[in-house]
């Protein structure tokens, strides 16, 4: 009920995305990681600051996820699309919230974030966004989001089904994945190596996102690209899995003629 909304609250809004995780992962993965984040976080903030509401919206599950039109069950907006959308939802959600901090799960949705978060801040609100982070992981698909999901979401991860992807370091497939898509790259969706993943390592690196996520959001330092950034830590990935990665442009079906 809205008479129970408290005003000038903090608001965490989720964005992650719905697309393709390998043969062994749902196409939420994305959305389901950031959402985990950002309520994790949301309660020890809470805990931390009785005296300061904190509020958990309901997630953005549509993203800018271009670069894996190639395969079936992707969903992407685009950037254009998504941008609009984070612009109006901080418009609206200022009218009564007292800051807005974006969770972000999907590396395509980096650049979006960028720019809507740098236009809303020069409209004078009070938002900046936070990617899920683990350094040092595997691409898209692999044992970092394998052993997240594995703790977030058993029932929903077909591990019998994982596949070993593209393992070769970002900086190399880069130039074929900007002019073909993911799947030029890796036919399965993968760029990683699931083998090995664990609920186990999915907790401990949910523990270090959460972590990492309450400390930025209470410091509230931003770095240039209004993104919220912990003491050493400007130029971590934006996400658990996948870096930003630059979107080609959507295969398009040849019309049909009679």
């Amino acid at each position: 009920m809205w008479p129970a909304v408290p005003a000038d609250a903090l608001v965490l809004v989720p964005v992650g995305s719905t697309e393709q995780h390998g043969p062994h992962l749902p196409l939420n993965t994305d959305s389901v990681i950031a959402q985990s984040v950002a309520q994790l976080a949301a309660e020890r903030l809470r805990s931390g600051r009785p005296d300061r509401p904190v509020l958990l919206a309901p997630t953005i599950a549509y993203g800018a996820s271009g670069e894996h039109a190639g395969f079936a069950g992707t969903v992407s907006i685009g950037h254009e699309a998504l941008r609009v959308f984070l612009v109006e939802t901080v418009r609206s959600l200022s009218l009564w919230a007292g800051r807005i901090v974006f969770v972000n799960g999907h590396g395509g949705n980096v650049p979006t974030l960028d720019a809507a978060v740098g236009q809303l801040r020069s409209e004078g609100h009070d938002v900046s966004w936070l990617g899920c982070e683990t350094p040092g992981s595997d691409a898209h698909a692999g044992r970092a989001e394998t052993s997240l999901m594995l703790y977030l979401a058993p029932g929903d991860v077909r591990l019998s089904e994982a596949a070993v992807g593209d393992t070769r370091p970002l900086a190399v497939v880069m130039p074929e994945l900007m002019a073909r898509g993911v799947r030029a790259v890796s036919p399965s969706g993968v760029l990683g190596d699931p083998t090995g993943a664990t609920a186990e390592e999915g907790r401990a690196a949910l523990e270090a996102m959460v972590s990492a996520a309450v400390r930025r959001i209470a410091a509230g330092r931003t770095g240039s690209r209004s993104r919220l950034v912990g003491t050493g830590d400007s130029s971590a990935p934006p996400c658990p899995s996948a870096p930003s990665i630059p979107v080609p442009p959507a295969p398009r079906k040849k019309a049909a003629h009679p």
